[in-house]
């Protein structure tokens, strides 16, 4: 009677083990499709609402003969973003000779002379010439720093070195260097800290994977080899040591 029983509780255990078995493989299946569905859906949606707010713009400034929902019975999407990217291609163009410069020359001269718009002008001329022309070597190395207190470290992007008023007012004896640090998951805002170069700490990771592991919040680990040699890393002449009599000895 023993092995009766035993023989049908084996059984029953059975289908049960099968079960869970499938119940995880239909978990792990629908995980895996999210993961791989999920960015490119919101890729997707993103890359369209951006290209229908572009077409909100532009469309309505396009004249009826020349834009194509005139003769179709349906909007024609990307009709905005194609006229806009020519319109900037041929304005560049025609700023690129010596007339264009001169002509943007006198326009900006006349905004200077505004109080509230010049200040505004200068501002995302600035950005706009940092982001899209580099020309400064900003963002170009991630690193860590220990933020907000000792034992506590935070991602950085290394922006430039300390120059001007900031530098000279710090007298700090040592090279100063302006950093970014971004916040998580946004890390399109954040602060401006002025750090002495001997406390950060270089990364081999690149600019974008340190933003992945901001925006993440740690969840997403670039790949890292450890036999590559350590970038940044403090060496013994950075470090404060405190000599005893027995060592100066």
């Amino acid at each position: 009677m023993t092995g009766s029983s035993e023989a049908d509780d084996h059984d029953d255990a059975a289908p049960k083990h099968a079960h869970s078995s499938g119940m995880t493989r239909l978990r792990n299946y629908f995980l895996t499709g999210l993961v791989i569905a999920g960015p490119l859906g919101i890729t997707a949606y993103l890359t369209w609402s951006i290209v229908q707010w572009i077409d909100g713009w532009i469309k309505p400034l396009i004249p009826s003969v020349y834009n194509p929902d005139t003769y179709v019975p349906f909007p024609v999407p990307g009709i905005g973003l194609i006229v806009a990217f020519v319109g900037l291609v041929l304005i560049g163009f025609f700023t690129a000779n010596i007339a264009g410069r001169t002509l943007v020359s006198y326009g900006e001269l006349l905004l200077g002379r505004m109080p509230v718009v010049r200040n505004l002008y200068s501002g995302l001329k600035q950005i706009f010439e940092t982001v899209l022309a580099e020309r400064s070597n900003s963002f170009k190395k991630a690193a860590i720093i220990e933020y907000p207190r000792r034992g506590l470290w935070a991602i950085v992007f290394i922006a430039t070195e300390a120059k001007g008023e900031v530098a000279d007012k710090l007298h700090a004896g040592t090279e100063v260097t302006a950093v970014f640090l971004p916040t998580t998951p946004n890390p399109t805002s954040g602060f401006l800290l002025f750090v002495p170069r001997n406390e950060i700490i270089e990364l081999d990771m690149t600019v974008e994977a340190a933003a992945k592991l901001v925006i993440s919040a740690g969840l997403v680990n670039p790949d890292y080899d450890k036999t590559l040699p350590r970038k940044g890393a403090k060496s013994d002449a950075d470090t404060d040591t405190i000599q005893t009599p027995e060592s100066v000895d």
